[in-house]
């Protein structure tokens, strides 16, 4: 009976591609919210699906956007990259223009954004999909060439574009983090574009959760004194948070 429903809950979201947890209260009416939630935990244990705020989207709805590697990632850590999207949401202000990169952390803070005046500039493009779902983010697209492994674009020539355009705040994410080394990804290109960012806005707010830590990467984009905060989850180690307080950047 329990595995005919669980098989039931993942047809429901190959075939409808996101389900909010009242909609499946509506399925399954005799079924407690907490049992159907028990029920997504198993699917995204199996692979077979992605929880989200509220509920749950299918693995192929993501598929359809970004490919293997990049699923993969969004289903790693869901439960801390939600927990950090939701804090960095609360930070957007309406009317505000700000960046976002195309990290999976960076997809679950467009999931968690206010459907509010805003405008964002993005190189994700499973994020500006995402976004443009909501009607009054105001959204732009940089090109370049496509990173499959990110669902992201970047370009040696993104410099030009940057010159004249205006963001206040870059809201993005690293792969790797060290004190030494800084913060990091897998790719050259990617590595310049956000230093540019870095360099472009007033305010950088990084977004890692903390299984990226004590990790390297080869192409560092920005140390720590680049960053005003970090947004991170509850097992962040409280000597290294240390680190960064001393250098008065909030932590969250």
């Amino acid at each position: 009976m329990k595995r005919d429903r669980i098989e039931e809950i993942a047809e429901l979201l190959d075939k409808r591609g996101k389900l909010s947890l009242e909609q499946l209260d509506d399925y399954f009416p005799s079924v407690s919210q907490m049992t159907l939630r028990r029920d997504l935990f198993q699917l995204e244990q199996e692979g077979r699906i992605i929880r989200v705020r509220g509920g749950a989207m299918s693995v192929k709805e993501v598929q359809k956007v970004s490919g293997e590697p990049y699923t993969k990632k969004t289903a790693i850590h869901t439960d801390e990259k939600i927990k950090i999207a939701q804090k960095a949401a609360r930070l957007v202000d309406e009317n505000s223009s700000i960046f976002m990169d195309g990290g999976t952390t960076s997809l679950y803070l467009a999931k968690e954004m206010p459907d509010i005046n805003v405008h964002v500039f993005t190189n994700g493009l499973a994020v500006a999909i995402e976004l443009s779902q909501k009607k009054n983010i105001n959204l732009t697209v940089l090109g370049g060439q496509v990173l499959k492994d990110n669902l992201s674009t970047a370009s040696p020539v993104a410099k030009s574009y940057f010159d004249n355009t205006n963001f206040e705040l870059a809201i993005i994410s690293a792969s790797a983090f060290t004190p030494e080394n800084g913060f990091s990804c897998g790719s050259q290109v990617e590595a310049d574009l956000l230093k540019m960012t870095r360099q472009k806005a007033k305010s950088m707010y990084m977004m890692l959760d903390s299984s990226k830590i004590g990790k390297i990467m080869p192409y560092t984009f920005a140390h720590l004194e680049d960053i005003d905060v970090l947004i991170t989850d509850d097992n962040f180690p409280a000597d290294l948070k240390e680190q960064f307080t001393r250098r008065d950047i909030v932590v969250m």
